[in-house]
């Protein structure tokens, strides 16, 4: 380009280096590395039951492809809102521990939960709207118990009820991760960004300026977060989180080489 064009500025050779790549992106449908077969849940919310029936589906299809190193990506909030928030966590703990590659991202109702049993009273008195009520019933706590807790109570009872463990848990889990042309997170990223420069408040809440962004992320972002019936594919971003605490619908994708499916839960 340099040889052809000896005139050109060094904006304009930067901006066709840019513009090149991004042509060639498009020219390939996106792909994850040879001999890996992903699979990437949605939004649980505490709902053990549904949490089950998938996995179950999962290794259904897995079984029926041929060989490959398969990986799990738990997109976030696997607590709140559904009935059994401590049966979740147990359960992603038992698949966290198999030979099975498997991956957690942290959700806003992880980092909140987090929050609030670290101390925060200003986020332990939200944790009524945001379905902790549900999730400290899976504790034992009952609805007496609760509506009589100030928030410095509902942190004492976080500390009390909920194990160690469990909380050592969700602390682990990641902000995001890329995987070949994919970067997988719990709401999105925000536009222009780079990811190494995105905080995590944004990777854990965004909505409305990631879902309405046309433009190239660099890669195609697969997420949760924000409600659809069904998957969402958009050119430059997947999101898979159908309501599943509510609609009983809970949605994996999965990913091979540049080949994509689904997989769901439907109690609709």
């Amino acid at each position: 380009m340099e040889e052809l064009f000896p005139n050109l500025r060094l904006n304009d050779i930067m901006m066709y280096r840019l513009l090149r790549k991004v042509l060639d992106r498009m020219a390939r449908p996106a792909a994850v590395p040879a001999g890996l077969r992903i699979y990437a849940i949605g939004d649980i919310h505490g709902r053990r039951d549904l949490l089950d029936s998938l996995i179950a589906m999962i290794d259904e299809d897995d079984h029926r492809r041929r060989p490959a190193k398969t990986m799990l990506i738990f997109l976030g909030d696997v607590v709140d809102r559904g009935p059994d928030s401590r049966g979740v966590i147990e359960r992603l703990i038992t698949l966290g521990d198999s030979p099975q590659q498997t991956l957690f991202l942290m959700g806003n109702h992880e980092e909140m939960l987090l929050l609030a049993h670290d101390g925060d009273p200003r986020v332990a008195s939200q944790l009524d709207h945001i379905g902790g009520r549900q999730t400290l019933a899976s504790y034992g706590v009952d609805d007496r118990e609760f509506d009589r807790s100030d928030p410095e109570r509902l942190v004492r009872l976080l500390r009390e009820r909920i194990p160690k463990q469990h909380i050592d848990f969700l602390r682990s889990f990641r902000d995001a991760i890329v995987i070949g042309d994919y970067l997988f997170v719990h709401a999105g990223i925000r536009p222009g960004i780079p990811l190494a420069e995105q905080k995590s408040s944004d990777l854990h809440w965004i909505r409305h300026e990631f879902l309405d962004h046309q433009g190239d992320h660099g890669a195609i972002v697969i997420h949760g977060h924000s409600i659809s019936d069904r998957p969402e594919q958009r050119p430059n971003r997947i999101g898979i989180d159908t309501g599943a605490y509510a609609s009983g619908r809970l949605t994996a994708i999965g990913l091979e080489g540049s080949d994509r499916w689904y997989l769901a839960t439907d109690e609709a």
